[in-house]
């Protein structure tokens, strides 16, 4: 290095050289000679190389060790100085900035909740609720936050420590005349949602309201239940405040020792545990708010098989019937018969059979039974629980015998009936064929029967085996087996009886 370069006219540069002067963040200023690390030239201590001005008489150096800005032109970057008139080294490479990573898109808080409400309002409490949002977001809800705040205030403060996932929930611990705003908020793993917030602050008061007894439909009617079994119903009611609860049987309280009764707040329950026929009756319960009260009457009656009838009797026998009476069981069970079975069994077999079911009278005919058998009867009473464990058993015993009939003909007067015989149908002239059967027919009535004779050219055919002559309810047939030519001619019949004769005839042409 000579150093005879011209130190720098020191001078300020422009304002607008010293913008355009800052380097870009991927422009690194080279240090001057041998500067550390930590003495990097700053964008107002860059220059360009002295060899843009003409050469200066030399002079001393500088006392000063920072470099001289000298100005520069609007679009020109700064270099670094040279030391003592030496030209600056090439800038290094700048490293290749790393691609940003695409950032994963933020899963969305679930929505408001819908539809908040008041449920019911006490006087220290009330009850809220309200609907799930219409979108929870992938990971789902984790639950629900309370906030309340008194009216005129501006802290609001969470109910519930945990998140809920119930829309239903009771806010207990409130004074009464208190204004309270409330709102509730749907959280999950990506957030919390705009809370669902009520217009109108929530008066904490006790509302009254009168007393009602909600019978069940089914216990309108006569609640019937057996012996031995239990009877636990439960009847709701409503009223404000806490209604009165009791319950009598016949004006007189219940006997604790077999009926219990539990009330809460919103019904009451009617517990025995085995119910007795001394069960039965009309319980009166009375629902009472100061002076108000609302009652209803609940009809139990406890049942059981009825006992059997009684006086079975058997009261005739004829043919192949029997008659039977009885009268109604004592103990009907603590319900209406509702009628009889009646069976019978034969003394072969010993096996009994339904004859007759729900029968309403108490008498009844059984028919169709067998000649020679001996039968026995018997009698169930049957109620709403079913037929009696015993049935009671007639003391007689029906046999059935063959009755004894004399026939006795009908008398018919005698009518004459004798008749001369007579053709009813005459016989036809016939042509045959040589060698072929043929017959001749005719038919004939009289009384008494007649006589049949047959004649060929008036002569009388004899026991001829060429001719077979038949009479059959009063049709005659002549039969002429395979004629010839000399069995043509006139074929007669002849009817007779001791009351006269008739006859007929034809002629037969064999070809």
């Amino acid at each position: 290095m000579t150093g005879k370069t011209a130190p720098p006219a020191k001078k300020p540069a422009p304002a607008a050289a010293k913008k355009k002067a800052a380097p870009t963040p991927k422009e690194e200023a080279t240090p001057k000679e041998e500067a550390t690390p930590k003495e990097e030239a700053t964008p107002k201590e860059e220059a360009t190389p002295a060899a843009e001005e003409p050469p200066a008489p030399e002079q001393p150096p500088a006392p000063t060790d920072e470099p001289a800005l000298v100005p520069m032109e609007a679009g020109e970057e700064a270099t670094p100085a040279a030391a003592e008139g030496c030209p600056a080294p090439p800038a290094e490479p700048s490293a290749p900035a790393p691609e940003p990573e695409p950032e994963k898109p933020k899963e969305e808080p679930p929505s408001c909740p819908l539809s908040l409400a008041v449920e019911e309002v006490s006087e220290n409490s009330f009850t809220l609720t309200w609907k799930a949002p219409e979108q929870t977001g992938r990971a789902g809800l984790d639950g629900y936050v309370v906030e309340i705040c008194k009216d005129g205030s501006s802290d609001w403060k969470a109910v519930n420590q945990e998140p809920f996932l119930s829309t239903r929930y009771t806010i207990p611990n409130l004074s009464s005349g208190d204004k309270i705003h409330v709102r509730v908020v749907a959280v999950s793993a990506s957030g919390a949602s705009v809370p669902a917030t009520l217009e109108q602050p929530v008066l904490i008061r006790e509302i009254l309201q009168l007393p009602k007894i909600r019978m069940p439909r089914h216990l309108r009617e006569t609640y019937i239940r057996r012996v031995g079994d239990a009877v636990n119903i439960m009847i709701p009611f409503q009223g404000k405040p806490q209604p009165e609860v009791s319950w009598t049987k016949g004006g007189q309280p219940l006997d604790t020792n077999r009926i219990n009764i539990r009330n809460t707040a919103r019904d009451t329950i009617f517990y025995i545990r085995q119910a007795q026929r001394g069960d039965s009756g009309k319980y009166e319960l009375t629902v009472q708010i100061n002076g108000a009260e609302d009652r209803a009457t609940l009809d139990i009656q406890v049942v059981e098989p009825p006992g059997p009838p009684q006086n079975l009797k058997l009261v005739d026998v004829w043919g192949f019937n029997v008659a039977l009476e009885w009268t109604p069981p004592a103990d009907n069970g603590n319900s209406e018969i509702k009628g009889y079975r009646v069976q019978k069994s034969d003394k072969k077999s010993g096996k009994w059979f339904t004859v007759l079911e729900r029968c309403t009278r108490t008498s009844c005919t059984i028919s169709d039974l067998i000649i020679g058998n001996t039968y026995s009867f018997r009698v169930f009473s049957e109620n709403i629980c079913g037929l009696s464990d015993s049935a009671t058993v007639a003391s007689g015993v029906a046999y059935i015998e063959k009755t004894k009939t004399t026939y006795q003909p009908e008398k018919i007067p005698q009518r004459d009936m004798m008749e001369p015989p007579k053709f009813t149908q005459p016989l036809t002239d016939r042509t045959t064929t040589r060698g072929y059967s043929t017959h001749l027919f005719c038919s004939v009535r009289g009384f008494p029967q007649p006589k049949i004779i047959w004649l060929k050219n008036q002569m009388e055919i004899r026991e001829d085996p060429k001719y077979i002559a038949l009479i059959d309810q009063g049709v005659c047939s002549l039969e002429i087996r395979k004629p010839g030519p000399f069995d043509g001619g006139v074929y007669t019949c002849k009817a007779v009886n001791p009351l006269g004769e008739a006859s007929v005839d034809c002629r037969l042409d064999v070809k």
